[in-house]
Formats: structure tokens, sequence, C-alpha cells
């Protein structure tokens, strides 16, 4: 299957062990070997880097893990392809531009019957490639298109009810595990994932966060991310746990949003009303 991860750090970060993680399993260690990618934020804006081949044996996520921007929110995305060709159109993550921002999107499942399940206004937002991926995500926008006419963030509980309602109409075609940003936040959805006993069930995403004291080392690597341990905060989101630290999975249809390195607030869909606030994560 695909393989997620994303940063949130209160610093800027750079992302190397956990990329290369990530790569290993596109190609070496897993069977998502059809293209990956990662998008660095910086300000309203992100650096895409993409390309349809295995991620392990790619010379540009070597170089990206040495000279690769350093930023406060990344997202990556290893293909495995279930629905449309190996090309850079069908190569996660996606981006789009909405509100003045780039949004950013990946997902991991198969969404089958997405075409008529999920209405998209076509005349808004094109997908470019054939995947179910890129569809959900032009649905997604769609939804949130009205939120942002302003051209500031909207509240966050707003843009929490939206992908809380959205997320469950995903679970019901597929596994439906996805990373969201919009410049401002972090939102990642847990579903299920096939498992090694063969089986597609919980979890489908962990989340991990880590807080630096103030008078720590001037700085650190923790989990493939050089950061500054002088009061940094991070949160990691992967679709296994990428080190033997504890990692926390979320369950399926629960939706954390993440800032700045700080889990702000999640919502569980499956045992909530959309929108319903639950207690921050510690991981």
């Amino acid at each position: 299957m695909c393989e997620l991860l994303a940063l949130s750090s209160s610093r800027p970060a750079r992302l190397t062990f956990s990329l290369h993680t990530l790569a290993a399993r596109g190609g070496l260690l897993g069977r998502s070997h059809d293209g990956w990618g990662v998008a660095f934020y910086e300000g309203r804006d992100v650096a895409l880097f993409r390309e349809p081949r295995p991620a392990a044996d790619s010379a540009l996520v070597n170089f990206l893990q040495t000279q690769g921007p350093a930023t406060g929110l990344a997202i990556s995305h290893i293909r495995h392809a279930t629905r449309g060709e190996v090309s850079l159109a069908n190569t996660q993550p996606f981006v789009r531009l909405l509100g003045g921002r780039s949004h950013v999107f990946a997902h991991n499942g198969d969404l089958p019957g997405i075409d008529c399940a999920v209405p998209v206004d076509r005349a808004a937002s094109r997908a470019v490639g054939q995947t179910d991926s890129e569809l959900a995500f032009c649905a997604l926008l769609a939804r949130l298109s009205t939120l942002w006419l302003e051209g500031r963030a909207p509240p966050l509980e707003r843009r929490l009810s939206v992908l809380a309602a959205f997320a469950a109409e995903l679970r019901a075609l597929g596994p439906a595990n996805f990373l969201y940003a919009d410049g401002d936040a972090l939102f990642a959805h847990g579903d299920r994932r096939l498992q090694h006993n063969g089986r597609s069930e919980p979890p489908g995403l962990w989340i991990r966060q880590r807080n630096c004291p103030p008078d720590a080392a001037a700085s650190d690597q923790d989990a493939g991310v050089v950061v500054h341990t002088d009061g940094t905060s991070v949160v990691w989101v992967a679709s296994v746990p990428l080190t033997d630290d504890p990692w926390q999975p979320l369950a399926s249809g629960e939706l954390v949003a993440i800032r700045d390195g700080r889990i702000l607030t999640g919502d569980s869909t499956t045992s909530a009303p959309a929108g319903a606030a639950r207690a921050d994560h510690a991981v």
C-alpha cells in the first residue's frame, strides 16, 4: 500500500532519515515503487518534488536528505499504483491553490465508486491525472472553497467540521487515510490499511509528538528530522511508526489538527458528531 508521512514543527526542521525510511519502503522494504513526492511549505507556498519512479534508488531523494529545505510543515507520499498509470500526473502529494495559499493532499487507500458517490465541481477544480485520490482532493477543495472567500484562514472548527463530514463519506467507499494541509494547519485522518495479518483494519496512521526543553542542546536528529532542540515542538504522522519510540495509533475515523508542532484538537467521527472536540494527544 501507499505510505504517508507528515512533519509539523514549531521551528524550521529538515527531513533526513524519515524521508530515507519512507523511501526504503518505496521499492526495497515494501511494494510501493510507483512514485514518490514531498511538499515543503514556506509560508503560504510549497516547494514540490515528485518522481514517477521508485524512491528507494532516487538520486533526488538522496539530494533532499542533505540539501532539502528546512520547513515547519511537510507532507510526503510513496505510491503503490492501484488506479491510473505510473506517471507524474498521478504522483502524490497533489497541490492546488485556494484562498491565496497552496493546499496539499496525500491519500492512502482505494475509493471505488468515488466518481459517482462524491460529487466534484469539475468547473472549479479539474483532476490532472486519473487517480481516485486526486478526485477526492478536488471534491474536498470544492467543499472548503466557500470558507476561503475572504482569503484568510477560516476558523479551525469550521475546517474540522467540513473535513470530518467529508472523511466519513470517503470511509464509506474504502480506506481513507489522508494528510491535508492549507499552509496554516496540518490535518491527519486515520482509517484502516492492510496489516501484516492480511486484513484491512485500523490503524491506518500513527502519530508522535516531541517537546524539547528550552535548555536542551543546540540541535538534534530524531526520527530522521534535524531540529533545533531549544524549546522546539515536533509532530510526526506516518503510515507506520518510524522509530522504536512510543507512537500513538489513530482510530478509524479519528481526525486531528496540528499546527507548529502541537496537536490542537481532534475529532473521532465514528463515535462523536462532526466537529466535536476531544482531549489533546499526549504522545
